[in-house]
């Protein structure tokens, strides 16, 4: 695919989440399975918010969820590969963003594979659109590049 665009590098990424990979995660080609690449977005997107202080994990006020998501794949991965996930601000709306996540194995300069999550936060109660905080913005400001 000619028109194809070329892996992204982890100097494009600000943030970065080190997971470990698990003998399960492979599939029959010996390579990671597409729906691990999946969870590791996941993993490394809640982790970060979670640190950052954006994900209530009692969900009583609010909730994040997942409205959209892709992955486009570059190369393979396997157990017992050391994945760095990388992370990045796409777009930032008033109760929604987009995290775009490059997946790189061991020591590599360029991604395997790269894709996004985008979210809105909601009203617990009402399922209702909820505009971001000050500190959820600033938080989700720092992964800009």
């Amino acid at each position: 695919m000619p028109d194809r665009t070329p892996p992204g590098a982890r100097a494009d990424y600000a943030a970065f989440r080190t997971l470990p990979t698990r003998w399960a995660d492979n599939d029959a080609y010996g390579h990671l399975n597409n729906i691990v690449h999946y969870a590791l977005f996941d993993t490394a997107v809640t982790l970060w918010q979670m640190e950052a202080g954006c994900f209530d994990l009692t969900g009583t006020e609010a909730k994040l969820l997942v409205v959209e998501s892709g992955c486009r794949y570059h190369a393979e991965a396997g157990f017992p590969d050391t994945i760095h996930a990388g992370l990045r601000l796409g777009r930032l709306g008033r109760s929604s963003w987009t995290t775009e996540i490059g997946l790189f194995r061991n020591d590599e300069a360029t991604a395997f594979a790269e894709g996004f999550f985008a979210q809105v936060q909601v009203g617990a109660a009402s399922g209702q659109p909820v505009a971001l905080d000050a500190a959820a913005r600033a938080a989700l400001e720092r992964l800009a590049v």
